[in-house]
């Protein structure tokens, strides 16, 4: 049988979606996803070769639609270039959510995981500095707003893939119209049709965005919204911050 290599890959974004996206693909019985969410081959292991990763779908029947989902790849720079010399075919999937939110949601996963030991507000305002310094570490953990900038990390799939192997979808829209939604993932996939099945409820946040300084939360819609307005522009859906 010929090695596996993925049909699709879920690119992201951090905080967005994608651990439900992940447990409603791997639900569906002409799917195959690695028993690891977040292979990380192409950000963080791309000197294994490429029998390396064929490995992690080995036991993927032949009629299965293979894929992995890890959403670092949306964001480091270098990935999207990787992908496209092993998997110029494959399908991308992206989740974006609301671009204050989702860098908030990152900085109260980041304290919790302990990646963090800044309040919020420090947190952000030391970003550019982390940034700069070329620090991997900080490139994943620490880069709240710079991830929530889409259209840039869009830009570098886009300019390598075609528009018909792009799938970008609201992640409010994933738990607050699941069905079409779901439908829409399964046509893109080119899957057989099946019900929706019970959506997961996975990486809840602790709500620490509500309790956050409104000052804050009004400083990142002004520094975010380019994005807000762009998405908007490009993919015809967007967020109320009125």
């Amino acid at each position: 049988m010929p090695a596996q290599r993925p049909d699709f890959i879920g690119l992201g974004t951090q905080k967005g979606g994608t651990t439900t996206l992940h447990q409603l693909l791997q639900s569906h019985p002409d799917v195959f996803l690695p028993a690891a969410k977040e292979l990380h081959y192409f950000d963080q292991q791309p000197d294994r070769p490429p029998s390396w990763y064929e490995q992690q779908f080995e036991r993927a029947t032949a009629n299965q639609c293979c894929g992995e989902i890890t959403p670092f790849y949306l964001f480091h720079p270098a990935v999207p270039a990787r992908i496209h010399v092993l998997l110029p075919k494959v399908k991308l999937i992206v989740l974006l959510r609301d671009p204050v939110e989702r860098a908030l949601s990152q900085v109260f996963h980041a304290r919790k995981r302990g990646f963090e030991p800044l309040e919020p507000a420090a947190a952000i305002a030391a970003e550019a500095e982390r940034l700069a310094s070329g620090d991997p570490v900080s490139l994943q953990k620490h880069s709240y707003v710079a991830r929530s900038r889409y259209l840039e990390q869009l830009n570098r799939y886009e300019a390598l893939f075609p528009p018909s192997q792009l799938l970008v979808l609201q992640s409010e829209a994933l738990f607050q119209q699941p069905h079409q939604i779901w439908d829409r993932l399964q046509r893109f996939l080119k899957l057989a049709s099946v019900p929706l099945p019970p959506l997961p409820v996975a990486n809840a946040g602790d709500g620490g965005g509500s309790r956050v300084d409104p000052a804050l939360r009004a400083e990142l819609r002004c520094a975010l919204a380019t994005t807000a307005s762009g998405v908007r522009e490009r993919y015809g859906f967007g967020w109320n911050w009125a």
